[in-house]
């Protein structure tokens, strides 16, 4: 049974964290949704569900659930597709009833299987990706969208290549904002008179900043201000009336087309493994160290998207930007999220002209600090200490989701951990030391307690290096399974190699049912499948093994 939260307990701290959450979440909220070719009101309304059903939903006390930029290419794929709108929304509320069942059959357990260096590794790479993707926006260049992870760009850049061009767009206005904007920010966490105003945190003040800044720049009629282009730019309604045309809601009609069905279990897969990835490294960002309940986190985002299409929103996941920023804003709970959401939706309601004054520059560098903290260079040096079957996974998994995107480079770390984990596995199957043998040593090689036929290469590789005269001992008093192919090695390289070179071989620890002929008191009749099969299934312990084949 899961603690009870008292969201109300540290509400200073959550109302301002909250605060810096909300001011990242409403520009990646619009950029992709206009990125997905959905309506930008779409964007928004995914956000604030994000932030209230969800948030309210989830066990998960930092994470921050909205639009993502994994799903922009499926979205925008699939509303070209249907050709409208409405027919999308049906998948997404097909998606929404998948991830309910995903949740209660308990699918949330993968997350276990995601090694740490893994997860690290796409951290770093999201940091990394924050800090080249908003770079441009804070010297004014807007090629792409806010809330655009990808490699290459739609105009045919990518993240490498569009830095050498933000010279040949530089807003000499946008580069003050950010200058100001990042001196608040690391003056906010320096000085301690500041750092102990926990209520106004520094990136409300950064963006109070910008947005005066740049009103200076207007009304002087200086060449500094700041195009519109690059300013937040949010759907404003003048009517209630005008509100209710925005909200669009699913064609239920569609929901015999198969099409509506593949996309939405598309969206629930895709969604899923983006939010358990999402999750556990949100679990690992928290300094508190509490854990959350991924199946409660699969059903809670199933509802989320449930209700995002009723109101015309787009599909949601769990999002590593905004938790991020949430973790670094020095969340508490899950009132966090929640006030993030309430907050998008009084300022699209209320407050719309004057959050469309806000500069990008300013929310770029937020951003940027916030991808600093993910990539830090302290988090590079502590993998490589570890070595390198914690190192060359980070790494790779970093490289792959800053080129690729998350999914497949959190695959291809997971297969390089995989090929490590084997290849140690390999060579824990025994123990034999590489020292130089010379004639009449006696050599041991001590077996492990299990040994399957992925070992085969390396153990014929081992038999084939002992020298002639030499004495073997061969121990398998702790092994409680060995494949035919070890036992055929073993009894081939005895009866062949051993005795035209003078090897001596003895066998030690090894059943009467292996049938090999040094074995004490060797029992031809006994078959190896009631052995294999008992110590496979765990059915029988190993000194009942023991005593039914004495040594």
């Amino acid at each position: 049974m899961s603690k009870k939260i008292n969201l109300f307990a540290n509400l200073k701290s959550d109302f301002a964290s909250g605060l810096v959450v909300f001011l990242v979440a409403l520009p990646l909220c619009l950029g992709i949704a206009m990125a997905s070719g959905a309506p930008l009101f779409s964007g928004i309304i995914a956000g604030v569900v994000g932030g209230l059903v969800v948030g309210y939903l989830s066990q998960s006390h930092i994470s921050v659930s909205g639009p993502a930029a994994g799903l922009t290419a499926i979205i925008l794929t699939a509303i070209t597709d249907f050709g409208a709108f409405d027919v999308f929304l049906m998948s997404v509320f097909v998606a929404g009833l998948f991830q309910l069942g995903l949740g209660f059959l308990k699918a949330g357990s993968i997350s276990n299987y995601f090694p740490t260096n893994v997860i690290e590794g796409m951290l770093a790479g999201i940091g990394v990706i924050i800090i080249l993707k908003q770079l441009p926006h804070a010297f004014g260049y807007d090629a792409d969208f806010e809330g655009d992870q990808s490699f290459v760009q739609r105009n045919g850049d990518n993240s490498f290549s569009s830095l050498f061009e933000i010279f040949d767009h530089l807003q000499l206005g946008a580069v003050i904002v950010t200058l100001v904007s990042l001196i608040v920010l690391i003056s906010w966490d320096k000085v301690p008179f500041l750092k102990n105003i926990k209520l106004i945190p520094g990136a409300l003040i950064a963006v109070i900043s910008g947005i005066i800044l740049n009103e200076i720049f207007i009304q002087s009629g200086s060449n500094l201000a700041i195009s519109n282009s690059h300013l937040v730019s949010l759907p404003v309604p003048t009517s209630i009336e005008e509100l209710k045309t925005i909200i669009v809601t699913p064609n239920f009609s569609a929901i015999s087309n198969p099409k509506v069905w593949i996309t939405g279990a598309t969206i629930a897969i895709v969604a899923s493994i983006e939010t358990l990835l999402c999750i556990e490294a949100a679990d690992r960002m928290d300094a508190q160290k509490r854990y959350t309940n991924t199946n409660v986190e699969l059903k809670a985002q199933g509802v989320g998207n449930i209700i995002s299409s009723l109101f015309g929103g787009l599909p949601m996941t769990s999002v590593v930007v905004r938790s991020s920023a949430n973790n670094n804003a020095g969340a508490k709970s899950k009132m966090s999220t929640i006030i993030h959401g309430g907050l998008l939706l009084l300022s699209v309601l209320i407050i719309p002209t004057l959050l469309n004054k806000i500069p990008l520059a300013t929310l770029a560098t937020i951003l940027i600090l916030i991808g600093y903290k993910l990539a830090k260079p302290a988090t590079f040096v502590h993998f490589w200490k570890k070595g390198k079957y914690q190192f060359v996974p980070f790494i790779a998994t970093l490289i792959a989701v800053v080129t690729t995107d998350l999914l497949k480079g959190v695959m291809l770390g997971m297969i390089i951990s995989v090929i490590f984990v084997l290849r140690g596995n390999l060579k824990r199957a025994y123990s034999f030391k590489k020292e130089e043998y010379v004639d009449g040593d006696i050599i041991h090689i001590d077996l492990a307690q299990e040994v399957s036929f992925l070992n085969k290469a390396a153990i014929k590789l081992t038999l084939n290096s002992i020298p002639e005269n030499s004495s073997v001992i061969i121990n398998a008093h702790d092994t409680v399974y060995i494949a035919h192919d070890i036992l055929d090695l073993i009894s081939e390289f005895k009866e062949t190699r051993a005795k035209d070179e003078n090897i001596k071989v003895k066998l030690k620890g090894f059943k009467k049912a292996y049938d090999l002929e040094n074995s004490p008191d060797s029992v031809n009749h006994v078959t190896l499948e009631h052995y294999y099969d008992a110590a496979k299934r765990k059915m029988i312990k190993k000194e009942t093994v023991q005593n039914t084949f004495p040594e």
